[in-house]
């Protein structure tokens, strides 16, 4: 039985606007698909208790979050009709304004892609433990509470 082939989702720090043109660039050979549907997570600048986030320290357990990944890669090819999936998650410290979660899907039609991306997200979100510090500029922080 041959093993199932397990995706990086992980970026040290932030994902750069030049790996996720590259990714989407990659996909110019594969012509079979006719949509991709793409999921960029921003770091905000959010004021929290008259302070201002500079940053995002994210940290996880690492081979936990892994395996939820792969459950949900694994249940959106089963319900969803997806050429390919690729998802990324930035550990350490992302900036405001800095990309810190990449999910990008493909498929033959764009209502299955866009379904699809926001499914993934949603999973992300509720069942993958990945903790984010959120920095301020005097050297405080604070444990991020995940909202919509």
């Amino acid at each position: 039985m041959k093993e199932k082939k397990k995706h990086k989702v992980f970026v040290d720090g932030a994902i750069s606007p030049n790996f996720i043109a590259d990714s989407i660039a990659k996909h110019s050979t594969k012509t079979s698909i006719g949509a991709h549907d793409i999921f960029l997570g921003q770091v905000r600048a959010d004021e929290i208790d008259g302070k201002i986030v500079q940053a995002i320290d994210y940290s996880c357990y690492e081979d936990m979050a892994e395996e939820k990944f792969d459950e949900i890669r694994e249940a959106a090819f089963a319900k969803f009709d997806l050429s390919c999936m690729h998802i990324y998650h930035s550990l350490g410290i992302v900036k405001s304004g800095e990309i810190c979660l990449f999910v990008f899907v493909s498929s033959k039609h764009r209502v299955m892609a866009f379904d699809a991306c926001r499914e993934i997200v949603e999973e992300i979100k509720k069942n993958v433990p990945i903790w984010g510090k959120e920095l301020f500029e005097d050297d405080s922080y604070k444990w991020k509470v995940n909202k919509d």
